[in-house]
This record gives C-alpha cells, sequence and structure tokens, in this order.
C-alpha cells in the first residue's frame, strides 16, 4: 500500500516540474521577429469578410421568361344541345331551347309543334375551344361547355353535334361527347347542396379538327420572341445571351416586349429544332422591384429587390368608439312641460402606445418584414405603412395596389 501511494506521489511531482519549464519552441524563434502592436495590425486580404455576399442571379430558360410567335391561336365557338339531364335542364321559359329541339326532330324528319314541347332534360349551351396554329385534320381538342338558359346543372349530360367556328364564320372542328363538371347541385324538399360550378363542364378530347389553320408556316426565315412580361433590359439580355451561343448576330431587341430572331443558314429547314435550342438557353433575368397590394384580400407581394432608404417608421392604431344612448327628460312637476326622449352618443377614443423601428441604408425586403413583424402589424396596417413609404419616397419600389 505504502509504494502505491509514493508511485503516484512520484508522478504528480515529475508533471509538476515539467510544467515549469519554458517549451522547446520558444528557444528556437528567430530573434529578428517584431512584435505588432493591435493598432498597426493589418487585416489579411484573404480573410472572409463578415458582410454577407448577395446571392447570385437566378438562371432561367428562356421559355420561362418568354414565348416564340410562330402562329396564332384561333378562338372557336358554337352553339349546341345538351340532353340526358336529369330534370336540371332549360324550362319552358327559354323559348330558344324549344326552338332548337324542335328544329332539330325536323331535321330528323318529325314535325312537332314547340308549344306542345315540355322538356326539362335539354339544355342549351354554348361551346368554346381554341385551335392550335399547328392543328392537322384528326387532332383532337378538349372543349368548354357553358349553359346560356336557366339550367341547374349539366350532370350527366351529353354534348350533341355541335360545329365549331371562327371569327370568319368557317368551320373547323366539331364537338361531341359526355360532358364531366366535377361537381353536382341537388335540392330536394327545399334544400339544395352544390358543389363546385355545376352549370359549366368540360368535354376532354371532344372536338375533332376539320380543317387546320393555313398561318403555320415551318419554313420561315425570322421569328420573334414576345416577353411575358415586357422590360427592356431582359430583352437586351436575351438577344445578347442568343448571339454568344450561336457566335453571331442572330438577335436584336426590338422593343421592351420583343425580341427578333434570324433563322440561321445551318437551321434552313429545321426551324424546330432552332426553336428548341432557343427554349433552353439559360439567361439571367432581371426583375422590377415591385409590391403588389391587394386591399381587398389583405395580400401582399414584395418582390427580392426592393430596397428601402433610411427611415424610421412609428406604428400605432387608434381605436375610436360611439356608443348611442337615450335619454328620458321630464319637466318639473305641475309645469307646463311635456316628456321628451333625447338621444345622445358616449364617445371613447384609445390611443396605443406608438412603437418605433429603424431601418438602415439598403434594407432589404427582409429587414423590412423583420421590423414589422416586431411592430407586431396586421396585414391591413402594413399596407397603410407601405404606402406611407411610397409617398415618403423611401421605399425604391413601384407600388400597384389593386
Amino acid at each position: 500500500m505504502r509504494w502505491q501511494v509514493g508511485a503516484v506521489l512520484t508522478i504528480f511531482l515529475i508533471g509538476l516540474a515539467q510544467a515549469q519549464q519554458p517549451p522547446a519552441s520558444s528557444k528556437s524563434q528567430p530573434s529578428n521577429l517584431q512584435q505588432t502592436s493591435p493598432q498597426s495590425s493589418v487585416p489579411n486580404p484573404t480573410t472572409p469578410s463578415p458582410v454577407p455576399r448577395p446571392a447570385l442571379p437566378i438562371e432561367v430558360r428562356l421559355k420561362d421568361i418568354a414565348t416564340v410567335h410562330w402562329g396564332v391561336e384561333v378562338p372557336l365557338v358554337g352553339y349546341g344541345l345538351v340532353v340526358g339531364l336529369d330534370g336540371t335542364g332549360d324550362s319552358r321559359q327559354v323559348a330558344f331551347t324549344v326552338q332548337s329541339i324542335a328544329n332539330m326532330l325536323r331535321r330528323f324528319g318529325i314535325n312537332v309543334d314547340p308549344s306542345r314541347l315540355q322538356l326539362r332534360n335539354v339544355a342549351a349551351v354554348m361551346v368554346t375551344a381554341t385551335l392550335p396554329p399547328f392543328a392537322k385534320v384528326g387532332d383532337r381538342l378538349d372543349v368548354l361547355v357553358s349553359a346560356i338558359g336557366d339550367a341547374r346543372s349539366l350532370h350527366g349530360g351529353v354534348l350533341l353535334q355541335t360545329p365549331l367556328q371562327a371569327a370568319d364564320g368557317e368551320v373547323y372542328a366539331v364537338a361531341q361527347g359526355p360532358i364531366s363538371i366535377g361537381g353536382f347541385n341537388v335540392q330536394a324538399g327545399g334544400a339544395a347542396v352544390q358543389k363546385n360550378h355545376p352549370t359549366t363542364g368540360r368535354v376532354v378530347n371532344g372536338a375533332a379538327v376539320l380543317r387546320p389553320l393555313t398561318n403555320g408556316n415551318v419554313f420561315v426565315s425570322e421569328l420573334e420572341l414576345r416577353l411575358i412580361a415586357p422590360d427592356a433590359t431582359n430583352a437586351a439580355k436575351i438577344a445578347q445571351v442568343l448571339n454568344e451561343r450561336f457566335g453571331k448576330p442572330v438577335a436584336e431587341a426590338v422593343s421592351p416586349a420583343a425580341v427578333r430572331v434570324r433563322v440561321p443558314d445551318e437551321f434552313a429547314g429545321k426551324v424546330p429544332d432552332f426553336i428548341a435550342q432557343l427554349e433552353q438557353t439559360p439567361v439571367q433575368p432581371d426583375m422590377r422591384a415591385k409590391v403588389v397590394i391587394n386591399e381587398r384580400t389583405g395580400t401582399i407581394v414584395m418582390g427580392g429587390n426592393v430596397r428601402i432608404l433610411p427611415v424610421v417608421v412609428a406604428h400605432g392604431s387608434l381605436r375610436v368608439e360611439i356608443r348611442p344612448e337615450v335619454t328620458i327628460a321630464q319637466p318639473p312637476p305641475f309645469s307646463p312641460g311635456a316628456t321628451v326622449v333625447v338621444p345622445t352618443a358616449q364617445i371613447k377614443a384609445e390611443e396605443q402606445k406608438a412603437q418605433v423601428a429603424v431601418l438602415q441604408s439598403g434594407a432589404t425586403v427582409q429587414d423590412l418584414v423583420q421590423a414589422l413583424q416586431a411592430l407586431r402589424v396586421t396585414p391591413r396596417d402594413l399596407i397603410a405603412i407601405l404606402q406611407a413609404l411610397k409617398q415618403s419616397g423611401a421605399l425604391l419600389a413601384d407600388v400597384e395596389v389593386q
């Protein structure tokens, strides 16, 4: 036992002696090194700065911000009848429905007096569709069917053959098929249950193209790119990126909304391949600083590049309550006066203590949101604060109120 205590004591003394000796590295340190004071220290240029770097621009495909103007879509419209309804069709008050049924039956050799027709399973509808610029004969189109009478629902109905014509009066497609409305309308015992909009439906692939358009020429020498959101900076960027990609001046910005592109000789007769390469070209769009405010719903949308000048925001609410009261005034005893009712009002005003937020120069949307969250403002108050910032000139963005 004694030798164990002695061993532990010996190890402790050895460790204490080593700790008191100077480190070996201090002996080999060169003597010509100068000690630099904290005041004269120069920061290392390679040391990363604590200031956050701005986010890199986002690259998107050209087809996400612009479309190739290569042919025009033509809207089609037609008048038709929907049959097979479960008592939810047009009533006799809709004269054109009854007349349309009589005319249809007459075409099949059946003569019926329209005044004797009593139908609730037929509805008059308008049928609309859109014809693409390169549609071929036999292609299928989706059509939208909308009731124009007093029909309660198109659920379970079938659209009869309906010609669809363009503005020139020519028939380009014909539609027919069962209607899908995605909802219902049930009425019984004075109660009603409705889901979605039952008087409008869709016939998927319900129209067949009978004749194509003539404006879809694939052998073109020039194309035009239409920007979804017109912007002169983006139009110039698109032209520059396309010229750099193809190694020759093929694009030119003609307006903030359009860029003219010349089809290179190597893509002559292969315009679809050229357009495919155009649409996949990466572009770094420049978004305008904009704030959109919808006062009806209290919705606020702010772009990421909105900046704010140095400003102090103080916000407080004033609550005014007016409570009407009625006081009965009676005359003194044995006087000729009469009892009257005197309306009065009790007014109470409460003003909350204003809260202050300070925004430094170059503050971003995130800084603004954090400051306004600290003030605990409601969306309605936020709308008023943004409008006040715009009027003061501190909000460097375009404010659009819907």
